[in-house]
């Protein structure tokens, strides 16, 4: 079996062992899962610009809060129906994602953390100056019958868990098989060394440029789904909290593979839900984990098992 063969057969596996999940697991891990799920879009997001670009910004958190407001105050203020909705909060996240990558693409390196670190606090402040409109950090709730879909109830534990998947399912294998095009392997290319990408005629400013839309369009496809599927919107989720817990979850699965940022949300998830049950120090035991992981397996996860074991995993 070949390597293309062998990682297609990974990708629809796992999507199928999600399906199947649904209908072993108790409901509480059902619920667990579709949040999984959910914040593992923005993880991919993440990815595609910090694993396969090789731009790490500090800033993410406004995009999905991007997707979570536009959404959110389209619905609420708007009237706008779940799709129509649906769209404004991509666009809203499109759009700031262009506005940022023509101007923080100016800089690299360390200017570029800072610069889009300074963007996102700009954006967490904007959603305080609105408070008006966006309650601020008490934020405000969409109702049930507000995010139903065609009669459909998306706030039922199998509407909400097959939203997601649906959301996943497309994110993940759409992404997956970016990265394998012409295009994807050029942005690797820049990763790796940009300057003999140019050398070979690639004009890197604007790669990235596409790089930073796709991946704050898909992270603004996370807070859509987010409010969608949950119902609250607040300014937690644009602070500097939200945008480390992406390059934390890329790190621990292993950043530049298509898996890893599902398998660091969910080993992140589950960590703090079982450690929780046993001590109020449970940051405290996710650190030493964190620590662990990083000293033994730097690549990651996948990372680590890809390097050592399954060459093939993507």
């Amino acid at each position: 079996m070949t390597s293309s063969a062998k990682s297609n057969l990974l990708h629809f596996g796992m999507l199928a062992g999600l399906v199947i999940l649904f209908f072993i697991l108790p409901i509480y891990h059902v619920g667990v899962l579709s949040r999984v799920m959910v914040m593992a879009i923005y993880a991919m997001g993440f990815n595609l610009l910090f694993g396969y670009t090789g731009l790490l910004s500090l800033g993410h958190a406004m995009f999905f809060a991007a997707g979570m407001y536009g959404f959110g105050l389209a619905i609420k203020f708007g009237g706008f129906p779940v799709p129509a909705a649906f769209v404004v909060g991509l666009m809203s996240a499109a759009l700031l994602a262009l506005v940022v990558g023509l101007l923080a693409l100016r800089t690299a390196g360390v200017a570029f953390m800072i610069v889009t670190l300074m963007f996102a606090q700009t954006a967490y402040l904007v959603v305080l100056y609105f408070g008006k409109y966006t309650r601020g950090d008490e934020g405000f709730i969409l109702q049930q019958a507000e995010r139903s879909l065609f009669g459909l109830d998306l706030t039922s534990e199998t509407g909400r868990y097959f939203t997601a998947f649906t959301l996943f399912a497309v994110c993940f294998i759409a992404l997956a098989k970016l990265v394998q095009t012409p295009f994807g392997k050029r942005l690797v290319a820049i990763r790796e060394n940009e300057e003999r990408a140019r050398m070979l005629g690639y004009d890197a400013g604007r790669y990235k440029l596409y790089a930073l839309i796709v991946s704050g369009t898909v992270s603004g496809l996370a807070g859509v789904s987010y409010a969608l599927l949950f119902g609250y919107i607040g300014a937690t989720f644009s602070t500097v909290q939200y945008s480390i817990f992406p390059l934390l979850w890329v790190l621990l699965g292993g950043a530049g593979t298509t898996i890893g940022p599902f398998i660091g949300v969910l080993f992140m998830f589950y960590l703090i839900d079982i450690s929780s049950g046993y001590t109020n120090a449970y940051m405290l035991i996710a650190g030493v984990v964190l620590v662990l992981l990083t000293v033994f397996a730097p690549k990651g996860i996948a990372g680590t098992l890809k390097a050592r074991a399954f060459p093939w995993l993507p």
